[in-house]
């Protein structure tokens, strides 16, 4: 049984007030909220386990080793990797994607990138960087991309499909199982973005047979400046290092440097190793739940949320929102004043561009109002959100 009121128990900062309001919090695509357990693992672990790992031959280096590695046993598990040597520690989603393009800039010759419309910056800008030309599926109306057109856009040029699963704007999920078959049929490699899918539905990369998969800790309830990068065995093998330094050698001298098997050639200096545990506890948090109850119970969250604002006069949703974020507009109400105007009520949404300006541009927009859902929301928060927007739409 999914026990609402107890799952919230786990989050201390659903207890507090903003501006005298009880707070609801409905910003979970940009971060999420921390149970408790997550916050005891990173105390607990400073207090009594801290110590650098793969170094030491002293007791806490050795216990906070296991846990490192143990944390990515846990991913591998987690997201269903046939190896740990395929999980990289990364500081989180966007470190991945440019991790990705640096390595693979060195190895190709081939400069053409395809995304989705619907991409955030860090799957665009990265490719830029590095000397790739991005070229954008054509997107229909309701956010899905045109498979037909996205056939006919392989060269000889083109050195990977880069797409996100689920829009951080609309909520869209791509259709991966198309996408990544027509791109394996052409011989090209496909990246997935998973940060906004990874907390809200089951993601397994061994059958979605991507070749790179990249999400962020914050977003599944676990601590920023820590994410992953998965990548096929075969495929990290070929690619050369990211960064140099200490744990991604293998010998160095003044004349010639060998490096590290996987996936520590990837991982130069310290890692946030407590940030690696405290996102295995994350990840063990949610896994108790159920990702698959969670989805559900989610789905429900925005189908009901999606009827209930549509109920509101001049509004409009963008996109077709399943159980991802909802992004809207009010009649003639900036989005700005929105979101200010419903955080004096204590709640919490996103406003902007939302890191995908490309997509704002084919909306023929400039930013919208977003709420996005997690595993502790309630139905009574969304009653809340739109008595809310009824209030501030009164006010215009």
């Amino acid at each position: 049984m999914y026990d609402i009121n107890k799952i919230r128990e786990d989050f201390p900062i659903l207890s507090r007030t903003v501006y005298g309001k009880p707070l609801v919090y409905l910003d979970n695509a940009a971060t999420t909220q921390k149970p408790r357990c997550v916050i005891d693992a990173i105390s607990d672990e400073y207090c009594n386990v801290n110590a650098n790992v793969h170094r030491g031959v002293h007791f806490l280096s050795q216990q906070a080793t296991d846990l490192h590695e143990q944390s990515r046993q846990t991913v591998r598990r987690f997201i269903g990797a046939q190896s740990a040597s395929e999980i990289v520690f990364t500081r989180g989603t966007t470190e991945s994607i440019n991790l990705l393009a640096s390595c693979l800039s060195r190895v190709t010759t081939r400069r053409e990138v395809i995304v989705s419309t619907v991409e955030h910056h860090s799957n665009i800008v990265p490719w830029q960087l590095n000397g790739f030309t991005v070229r954008p599926i054509p997107m229909a109306d309701d956010g899905t991309p045109d498979l037909d057109a996205y056939a006919q856009m392989f060269t000889d040029d083109t050195a990977l499909v880069a797409v996100t699963q689920v829009s951080n704007v609309l909520g869209t999920v791509n259709p991966l199982a198309d996408i990544i078959r027509i791109a394996h049929s052409r011989g090209v490699q496909v990246l997935v973005d998973g940060a906004q899918s990874v907390p809200h539905m089951p993601v397994n990369v061994s059958r979605l047979d991507c070749d790179y998969f990249a999400f962020s800790g914050h977003k599944i309830y676990g601590p920023t400046g820590v994410g992953v990068l998965y990548g096929k065995e075969r495929l990290l093998d070929q690619l050369p290092p990211y960064q140099g330094g200490g744990e991604m050698i293998n010998h160095v001298s003044f004349e010639h440097t060998t490096f590290n098997q996987l996936p520590y050639k990837f991982e130069a200096g310290t890692p946030d190793y407590v940030g690696t545990h405290a996102l295995a506890v994350a990840l063990d948090y949610v896994s108790a739940l159920g990702i698959d109850t969670i989805h559900q119970y989610e789905t429900e969250l925005c189908q009901y949320a999606v009827s209930q604002m549509l109920t509101i006069d001049g509004m409009k949703i963008y996109g077709a929102p399943v159980a991802g974020p909802i992004s809207f507009k009010v009649g003639n109400i900036h989005h700005l004043d929105l979101g200010t105007l419903l955080d004096h009520l204590g709640i919490a949404i996103r406003t902007g561009h939302h890191c995908a300006e490309p997509l704002m541009h084919r909306l023929g927009i400039e930013g919208t109002a977003r709420a996005s859902f997690g595993l502790y929301n309630t139905k009574e928060e969304i009653d809340q959100f739109v008595a809310g927007i009824r209030r501030v739409a009164m006010m215009f």
